[in-house]
C-alpha cells in the first residue's frame, strides 16, 4: 500500500469520525432538549423538531428487529471498507470514497444509538408533508445513496469498477 492510498484512507477515517460526532452531538442535545417536551416548531406548519424513539427501520418498519439491524448494519460497513481498501488511489474515485464514507456515517450513527439505547433517536420532522420523523444520520445516508446511483448510472463506467470482481482479476493473472 503506498503513502498516499495510506493518507486517503486516513482522511476517509478522520471524515467519518467527524460525520458520526455530528450525528451523536445532535442526537445528545435532542435527547436534553427534546425529550419528553412537546415539538419545537422551527418554521410553523412546515419544519419542527420532535423527538421520537425509532425501534424500528425507516418510515418505522420492522419495529423491535434490534439484532437483524445490527447484522445488516455490520454487512454495509464491512462492504463499504472491503470496496475503500480495494479502490485504486485515482482522484477520478475521490467521489466515490466520499459518498461510501457518508453511508457508513450514518450506518455508525444509528448502529451506536441501536446499541446504547434499543432505538435510534429522531427528531427531524416536516411537518408540511408529514414525513417521518428522522436524524442526521438518515441524512447521510439519504444523500449519499442518492449520489451513489447518479455515480453509478452516471460516472463510472463498468470497467472503473472492476477493482471489485473476482472474476476479471481471475482473468488477467490467466493471460
Amino acid at each position: 500500500m503506498n503513502k498516499r492510498r495510506i493518507i486517503l484512507l486516513i482522511v476517509d477515517f478522520l471524515f467519518a469520525v467527524l460525520l458520526v460526532a455530528g450525528d451523536q452531538i445532535s442526537k445528545y442535545y435532542a435527547i436534553l432538549m427534546l425529550k419528553d417536551q412537546p415539538p419545537y416548531s422551527v418554521v410553523d406548519g412546515v419544519f419542527e423538531l420532535h423527538y421520537l424513539e425509532n425501534n424500528g427501520a425507516a418510515f418505522g418498519i420492522l419495529q423491535g428487529q434490534k439484532f437483524f439491524f445490527l447484522f445488516i448494519a455490520s454487512i454495509i460497513i464491512g462492504m463499504i471498507l472491503y470496496v475503500l481498501f480495494k479502490m485504486p488511489y485515482q482522484k477520478k474515485y475521490i467521489k466515490l470514497h466520499l459518498t461510501l464514507v457518508l453511508i457508513a456515517s450514518g450506518a455508525i450513527g444509528n448502529l451506536i444509538d441501536r446499541v446504547r439505547f434499543n432505538y435510534v433517536v429522531d427528531f427531524l420532522y416536516f411537518s408540511l408533508i408529514n414525513f417521518p420523523v428522522f436524524n442526521v444520520a438518515d441524512i447521510y445516508v439519504t444523500v449519499a445513496a442518492f449520489f451513489l446511483v447518479i455515480l453509478l448510472l452516471f460516472v463510472y463506467k463498468e470497467t472503473d469498477l472492476e477493482f471489485l470482481s473476482f472474476r476479471a482479476k481471475k482473468f488477467r493473472d490467466i493471460k
